[in-house]
């Protein structure tokens, strides 16, 4: 099972993680407006915010959807769940 992450981003408070988008990035959501997506890009000194179109967001999040029913991943279920609390 996938754990849930959080991120404390400085001028729009705390991100929820949505999905892995590739190595060391992940996307990311404002916990409360929910509508601000984010790849962050997690470095030793910090950490870097990208802004992304929802729609850009919703296709990172079903990649990583397929992707976990491609390696018939236990975490399918969660990902699922988040993805329509997320986009629908």
């Amino acid at each position: 099972m996938t754990s849930e992450r959080y991120l404390n981003h400085p001028t729009f408070g705390m991100l929820y993680r949505v999905a892995p988008v590739a190595d060391g990035r992940d996307l990311y959501a404002t916990l409360y407006a929910q509508r601000i997506f984010f790849v962050v890009t997690l470095q030793p000194r910090g950490a870097s915010f990208e802004v992304v179109p929802l729609m850009d967001a919703r296709h990172f999040a079903e990649q990583n959807l397929a992707r976990a029913r491609r390696e018939g991943s236990a975490a399918h279920t969660y990902w699922r769940q988040l993805f329509d609390q997320t986009f629908i």
